[in-house]
């Protein structure tokens, strides 16, 4: 019995091996470069004021989820901290677009790319900024939108800033 087990053993070792050889060989044939990897460009992001930032997340297929957080700017939330959740977020290449959810009658559009910004080296701030348009959407009491487009870059914070998790006991 032992030695059926062993044999069944190195029968699929030498299997997954083999196996394992050819995809290599497949793969090491495509001449393409390798891709970059889009999620590198997930992370926190400055957004209009000190204080304020937007958090992208890059998923499969270019899906970005993310939120901004910002300042409420009304009466009724002048200073509170508003979390606004991407209604849809895409990747294409560098490419960036979202728009967020409405909070009290404001959402944002977001249309422009990613780009490599003055940080030296991925972690450092502004290794990555988003170039582009920003648009500010506002719904008044009587239903009427109104819209203010901004040209804007956000700042890629650095990797050290984000909180470290806390010890367990």
């Amino acid at each position: 019995m032992p030695r059926i087990l062993a044999a069944t053993f190195l029968s699929l070792c030498l299997f997954s091996t083999l196996a394992a050889g050819q995809q290599k060989s497949q793969d090491s044939s495509k001449t393409s470069a390798p891709a970059k990897a889009a999620d590198d460009y997930s992370g926190m992001y400055s957004f209009l004021r000190e204080g304020e930032f937007v958090q992208v997340t890059v998923e499969d297929q270019g899906k970005v989820t993310g939120f901004v957080s910002r300042y409420g700017d009304l009466d009724s939330d002048k200073g509170a901290f508003l979390d606004q959740f991407f209604k849809t977020g895409k990747l294409d290449g560098s490419k960036l677009t979202f728009t967020t959810e409405t909070v009290h009658g404001v959402w944002f559009e977001f249309k422009g790319s990613v780009d490599r910004g003055s940080g030296k080296n991925p972690g450092d701030e502004a290794y990555y900024v988003l170039n582009g348009t920003l648009t500010q959407y506002t719904t008044d009491a009587s239903k009427r939108v109104s819209s203010k487009s901004t040209d804007v870059s956000f700042k890629l914070f650095p990797q050290d800033m984000t909180p470290a998790p806390e010890p367990r006991d």
